[in-house]
């Protein structure tokens, strides 16, 4: 499953879970949490799962429930029962402990996307992940720089320039870590400026060049941004080929040169994975 990019759409406006099936995000979030009032909750149930039943075929389908120790997990879980989603995204996600728990109250074969930075319990949980689900029913790791500082009575994560402060760089390196250790995507964090697309792409080169394989998006002008940043250039396909070739054809080296450049077993593997990233 490619996730480039995993695109936001509110759970109580059909009209745009429709229209966002031809906008080109790789997985489209349908949510139930954060974009819905409670009033429009229940609405918001029934119009994701008509979506869902019909729809599934379609695209990539997650659904981002409420968190399990809310008021209306219990109903989000109940209409979901047996739909045929790809996964769910789970906010504030507190480590393996918080999996578990999701897979007792919703059965099936569905990945699960957590947001595992939400709490200050989760960020001691970060790598946590390592080994949670043996059969590889994690979608990836990732994290969210708006509802951690709203929790320990910060006034924001960022710099005036945008930047994140070092308390938000470090739970971002270690979101990016722990999925590495769980051996799972690592998801970048939406960008919030909606008409700031030169921003966005810099924000994103810098995501991918750090080792995040994809990217939330809240608005559906971000999507071909981020899927442009997340996916290998010809020339980085061509130099990675080269890569995989050139110790393909000396078997058992374990440093070689390559266009005058020293390549070793870190440069091949580093190939290989961007190869597998591009799909080719």
């Amino acid at each position: 499953m490619r996730l480039r990019s995993l695109l936001f759409v509110p759970g109580d406006r059909p009209e745009r879970m429709e229209k966002a099936l031809s906008l080109g995000a790789d997985a489209l979030i349908l949510d139930l949490e954060d974009a819905v009032a409670a009033s429009a909750k229940a609405a918001a149930r029934r119009a994701v799962r008509a979506f869902v039943d019909m729809r599934s075929a379609d695209a990539t389908l997650f659904v981002r429930v409420n968190p399990l120790d809310g008021d209306f997990i219990a109903d989000d879980l109940a209409a979901l029962d047996g739909a045929a989603m790809a996964g769910v995204v789970l906010p504030k996600a507190e480590g393996r402990a918080s999996i578990a728990e999701l897979r007792r109250r919703l059965p099936g074969d569905y990945l699960i996307l957590p947001i595992a930075s939400e709490t200050p319990r989760a960020v001691f949980t970060l790598g946590d992940y390592d080994g949670v689900d043996e059969h590889g029913g994690l979608a990836g790791l990732t994290w969210g720089a708006e509802d951690l500082p709203a929790a320990i009575g910060a006034s924001t994560s960022r710099e005036s320039d945008g930047s994140y402060t070092d308390p938000y760089k470090m739970v971002r390196a270690l979101t990016l870590f722990g999925a590495h250790v769980a051996g799972v995507p690592a998801i970048e964090t939406v960008y919030p400026d909606l008409r700031d697309l030169d921003g966005l792409a810099a924000y994103a080169a810098r995501g991918r060049r750090d080792g995040f394989t994809g990217m939330m998006a809240i608005h559906p002008a971000q999507v071909p941004v981020i899927n442009a940043a997340f996916s290998p250039s010809d020339a980085e396909i061509t130099h990675a080929r080269a890569v995989v070739d050139l110790f393909a054809a000396n078997p058992g080296a374990g440093a070689l040169q390559l266009d005058g450049k020293m390549v070793d077993a870190p440069h091949l593997k580093a190939a290989q994975r961007l190869l597998a990233l591009a799909g080719v």
